[in-house]
C-alpha cells in the first residue's frame, strides 16, 4: 500500500512515519515544505518530496502513481498566531486541504486520516471532553480544523472518500527506541518549552496564571505520548479499510496534570532546576481541559500506554540533552 503523509519532517508526522516504516505493508510518499520539518527527520528507505500541497506541481508528481491512503499533517498550529494572521492559516489549511482532497477525488484515493485538534471544542462546557461536546472553536486555528473536518464530511457524501478525524489534547513524548531525533521548530506548548531552557536554548519559561480553581492554581492538560498517537492513525487506516466508514475519536489520555506537576516532574527526571517565572494568564486558556477516549478505545482498541509523565518527559530529555548547549 502506497501511503501519503504531508508535513511527514514535522515533529508528529515523522512519528508516523517512523510507526509506518516498522510494518511491512506500506510505501510511504513525505511531502513537506520543510518549514518545521527537519532533514534529520527523514528517513532514506521513503520517497520524499519537497513542497507544498497547494502546489498543482507537487500534487501532481504524488499522485503521479497510485496513492491508496493520505496521513495529513501539513497545518500550520500555532492558536495565537492564527489570531494575527489568519490569511496564512486559510491558504495552507483551509485552501491547501482542499486542493489535496481535489487531487484525492480526481486520483481515486480513498482514505485519509486528518490530524485534527481539540481545539474544535473551545472551552469545555464538561470533563471529560467526549466527541459529543459542543464544537465551539476560539481561535482560527481551532476554525480551521472543524472547517476541515466539516468538508472531509462532505468529500465522504459527494466522493466517497473515507476519513478519519482525530482530535488531539496535548501531543509531547518522542520515540522511545531513539528513532526520531529532529527537535520540533518554534514550538509553543510547555514540555518542548521546558526541554528547550533545560538545555540552554531558552534562558527560561513562563507559566501563565496561578490563581485558577486547580489544585494548585495552575492549568490542567491531558498529556498523550506521540507514539500513542502513531499507533492511533495506524489503527485509524486499518478501521477505514475494514468498515469503509468515516469516524471522528479523540486522543488523550484521559487523565490531567497541572502545569506544576509537570514542571516537578521534570526536575526530579533532569535532576535539576530549570529557569521560569510566573506571570499573568493568557488569553482563551480554560482552567482545564481533559479527553474522553472511550469511543477510540471501543472503535480502534486503541489506549493511551506511553502516557505517563515518567515516560513523556524521559524520552523527550533522551532527545533534547543531546543539543545541550
Amino acid at each position: 500500500m502506497r501511503v501519503l503523509v504531508t508535513g511527514g519532517a514535522g515533529y508528529i508526522g515523522s512519528h508516523i512515519v517512523c510507526e509506518l516504516n516498522s510494518k511491512t505493508d506500506y510505501e510511504v510518499v513525505v511531502v513537506d515544505t520543510m518549514e518545521k520539518g527537519s532533514e534529520i527527520n527523514l528517513f532514506s528507505k521513503n520517497e520524499f518530496i519537497k513542497g507544498d500541497i497547494a502546489d498543482d506541481v507537487v500534487l501532481k508528481k504524488v499522485f503521479s502513481k497510485k496513492v491508496d491512503a493520505v496521513f495529513h499533517f501539513a497545518a500550520w498550529k500555532g492558536a495565537g498566531e492564527s489570531m494575527i494572521l489568519p490569511e496564512k492559516y486559510s491558504m495552507n489549511n483551509l485552501i491547501g486541504t482542499l486542493k489535496l482532497l481535489t487531487a484525492m477525488s480526481e486520483n481515486k484515493t480513498k482514505y485519509i486520516i486528518f490530524s485534527s485538534s481539540a481545539a474544535v471544542y473551545g472551552s469545555p462546557k464538561y470533563l471529560p471532553m467526549d466527541e459529543l461536546h459542543p464544537l465551539s472553536p476560539e481561535n482560527y486555528y481551532g476554525y480551521t480544523k472543524l472547517a476541515i473536518e466539516e468538508n472531509l464530511k462532505w468529500y465522504d457524501k459527494l466522493r466517497g472518500i473515507k476519513s478519519a478525524c482525530l482530535r488531539y489534547f496535548n501531543a509531547a513524548g518522542y520515540d522511545t527506541k531513539g528513532r526520531v531525533r529532529g527537535l520540533e521548530n518554534s514550538p509553543a506548548n510547555l514540555l518542548p518549552v521546558i526541554m528547550e531552557s533545560a538545555i540552554g536554548m531558552r534562558t527560561g519559561f513562563e507559566i501563565y496564571g496561578e490563581d485558577y480553581d486547580t489544585k494548585d492554581g495552575t492549568c490542567v492538560r491531558d498529556y498523550i505520548h506521540v507514539t500513542d498517537l502513531a499507533i492511533a492513525h495506524l489503527k485509524s487506516l486499518e478501521y477505514l479499510l475494514k468498515t469503509d466508514e468515516s469516524l471522528i475519536v479523540n486522543l488523550g489520555s484521559g487523565e490531567g496534570f497541572t502545569v506544576k506537576e509537570m514542571v516537578s516532574a521534570t526536575e526530579k527526571i533532569l535532576g535539576k532546576t530549570v529557569p521560569h517565572k510566573i506571570v499573568g494568564r493568557r488569553a482563551g486558556d480554560p482552567p482545564v481541559l481533559v479527553a474522553s477516549a472511550k469511543k477510540a478505545n471501543e472503535l480502534l482498541g486503541w489506549k493511551a500506554i506511553e502516557s505517563t509523565p515518567d515516560i513523556l518527559i524521559s524520552s523527550m530529555w533522551e532527545i533534547y540533552k543531546s543539543y545541550s548547549k
